[in-house]
């Protein structure tokens, strides 16, 4: 069953398990959603994490606060996202900003770092934190704290695959093979569609499985 964070009668926030589809899709087939559902909780969805992607979402449970979150999500000085990622080498720098014009190609489900803007680009921001860096068999990994300042498709998995630094296990851009994707949701603010409190959930993955096992979150400032 799913691990409930927090809740009360407007919201859920709940940890999505890698390999679990965030949203309920037209086929009915096994969702977090779907999950809830069985546990009495039907929420209504206002955003979203890729099915390789774990960690804290929120959902509405009124229609009353999926109107009010789903205009949240396009405020990314209120809606703040923050991950875990694990990427291949190291940025030049340890805090950092990344700018780039991305497009997604529906098609293929793959989103491209695009030189010029056109039909179909989007601008897409993101800074980093370098947590730690360490020698693998596979070379130089960094554990990576990232916010992200726009909500694109794969942002963080392009972004950094694109400086040649693809995240660990994320084969679709250029990562190594053999591990689960090394990118988990790790915090989320907001603000309480009622009460207008700001609220922050903190979830980890487990440290003692791939491709965690081993890092020092520590520095991360989250909760052990």
């Amino acid at each position: 069953m799913p691990t409930i964070l927090y809740e009360d009668d407007a919201i859920l926030m709940v940890q999505k398990s890698v390999g679990l589809t965030s949203q309920t899709d037209a086929a009915g087939g096994d969702s977090l959603p779907a999950r809830l559902e069985t546990m009495g909780k039907p929420v209504k969805p206002v955003h979203r994490l890729d099915k390789a992607t774990g960690g804290v979402m929120v959902y509405a449970r009124t229609a009353s606060a999926a109107a009010n979150l789903s205009k949240q999500v396009q405020d990314h000085t209120v809606f703040v996202k923050e991950y875990l990622a694990i990427v291949s080498g190291r940025p030049q720098t340890d805090t950092g900003t990344f700018e780039d014009w991305l497009y997604h190609d529906v098609r293929r489900n793959k989103s491209y770092v695009v030189t010029r803007k056109r039909k179909g680009v989007r601008d897409a921001k993101l800074t980093y934190t370098v947590l730690q860096s360490r020698e693998t068999e596979q070379g130089i990994q960094s554990l990576m704290l990232v916010r992200l300042h726009t909500g694109r498709t794969h942002q963080i998995r392009v972004q950094f695959a694109s400086r040649k630094m693809p995240l660990v296990g994320d084969s679709r851009y250029g990562g190594c093979r053999g591990v689960p994707l090394a990118l988990w949701s790790c915090r989320l603010s907001l603000r309480h569609p009622i009460t207008n409190e700001t609220l922050q959930i903190e979830c980890l993955p487990d440290m003692a499985q791939p491709p965690w096992e081993g890092w020092d979150l520590s520095a991360a400032r989250l909760s052990p």
